[in-house]
């Protein structure tokens, strides 16, 4: 729906932004032999992989998936050819939203060409003008790790410098324009797929999309509404009133057992096989019966 175009479009955008921020004020090129891809690699694929991590831990459907019961083991009918399919589905669909970020920081970074210069300088097979035809091939290595710093390389081989940088250059906006034609030939192909392979008609589907998207709206405005009024219960046994009311005629004062009951790290404690206990003060308000320590209160000037 349009709300998934425009939140892509925002990640693409902070992402973008990202990259520049990062290039600018971080990468330095060593220019040194073994150093040059191991460093370019690193600046271009560990930000992608963490921004696919972040993607995948960011997106609701993992944690459904993830602490999804195996239901497919309980399963007896033949639905569990459906499940499979369905869990496939939300797999693919959880990876589509989570590799925009990593797939704009590839394709902008390879644009760039700055990263992809600086790891594969030493590897490129050119004749460089105004140099010794005899040198060896480790010397030739070290004076082409040397290129991506202008500052490093002696005068009678700016030409080939200038030349090498090109063609790298070349490679990597070629590269990355590649990348951008598969991911959006890849994207309008599985829309095209979904929407044959589609049991609902084009407007059944914007009907259902809007369903969906309303009922998750509606089931977090309850979800905060019934957790308020729930927590609100046993905080009311604690203090002997309800916050926000008016006209409180006494509180109740805990005990410093009760005081110690609810402090503490607060784990999910079960309590049966179909209800658990969500915090310290709900285990006390569930377990223990309040004493009748109350102190009135004056609220007359």
């Amino acid at each position: 729906g349009k709300e998934v175009v425009l939140a892509n479009a925002i990640i693409a955008i902070l992402t973008i932004g990202g990259q520049q921020l990062f290039s600018f004020f971080t990468f330095s090129c060593p220019c040194h032999v073994g150093q040059n891809l191991i460093y370019g690699l690193a600046f271009l694929g560990v930000p992608a992989l963490i921004l696919l991590v972040v993607g995948y831990a960011l997106n609701n459907q993992t944690w459904r998936l993830v602490t999804r019961k195996s239901s497919l083991q309980e399963e007896i009918t033949p639905n569990w050819l459906l499940q499979c399919k369905l869990i496939c589905f939300v797999f693919c669909s959880i990876t589509g939203r989570a590799l925009v970020a990593p797939v704009t920081w590839l394709a902008v970074t390879l644009i760039n060409g700055s990263f992809y210069v600086c790891a594969m300088s030493e590897y490129v097979s050119v004749s460089y003008y105004g140099a010794n035809p005899n040198v060896t091939a480790s010397e030739r290595r070290k004076i082409l790790a040397a290129f991506p710093c202008s500052q490093l390389v002696p005068p009678e081989l700016i030409r080939a410098r200038d030349e090498v940088i090109l063609l790298l250059r070349y490679q990597s906006q070629v590269a990355g324009w590649l990348l951008i034609a598969v991911v959006v030939i890849t994207v309008f192909l599985s829309y095209c797929l979904a929407s044959c392979f589609s049991p609902l008609s084009f407007l059944h589907f914007r009907y259902w999309s809007s369903y969906v998207h309303n009922e998750q709206e509606l089931f977090d405005e309850a979800t905060d509404q019934h957790s308020r009024l729930y927590a609100m219960q046993h905080v009311r046994k604690f203090f002997g009133f309800v916050p926000g009311s008016e006209n409180i005629k006494e509180i109740r004062i805990p005990s410093l057992r009760e005081w110690q009951a609810i402090s503490g790290l607060a784990f999910l404690k079960r309590v049966d096989e179909e209800h658990y206990d969500y915090s310290l003060l709900h285990d006390w308000a569930l377990k223990e019966s309040a004493d009748e320590k109350y102190l009135k209160t004056d609220e007359d000037p």
